[in-house]
């Protein structure tokens, strides 16, 4: 697998996030400072997730992608749509729920725009633990099943 990589753009309010690789909890820190500035941008419209070149999303960077779509829909009332052409992408959102708060598709009409990489930010691990801690908290929230599957690793984090 290649190593993991978000790409991102701003096409007028529309902003894009193309997944590229084994997406793991290293962008984690990154992805959520990128989070915070989308929200606080005044020409913030709506979200399109390329998942079409991601061959795994771990369950931290799919909690961070819930969170988008969460607060896109609180705040202002859009649900994100998510590429995704790969049939193992395409049943891990299933299974976490995706499907509830997501628009889920195979293809687009129109091509996709250029993105630039997200810079990769140093942090300590306090940081990545409380980013991890809250994506999961995220997913246990969205189903039954996700509660069970995330509820030891959350208990760990809380206690240590």
């Amino acid at each position: 697998m290649k190593p993991g990589q978000i790409l991102v753009a701003d096409h007028n309010g529309v902003y894009i996030i193309k997944m590229l690789g084994d997406v793991r909890l290293t962008l984690c820190i990154s992805f959520d400072q990128f989070i915070d500035a989308m929200f606080k941008s005044e020409n913030f419209t709506s979200v399109l997730f390329d998942l079409s070149d991601a061959e795994a999303i771990d369950s931290t960077t799919l909690g961070l992608m819930a969170k988008i779509s969460i607060l896109g829909q609180e705040r202002c009332g859009i649900v994100p749509v998510i590429l995704a052409s790969n049939p193992s992408i395409q049943r891990i959102l299933q299974t976490m729920g995706f499907g509830d708060i997501f628009t889920i598709v195979d293809k687009l009409d129109a091509p996709m725009l250029s993105a630039q990489p997200l810079n990769c930010v140093n942090c300590d691990e306090q940081e990545v633990k409380e980013k991890v801690l809250e994506a999961h908290k995220i997913l246990m929230g969205l189903n039954a099943s996700n509660a069970d599957t995330f509820r030891n690793l959350v208990n760990m984090l809380e206690n240590c």
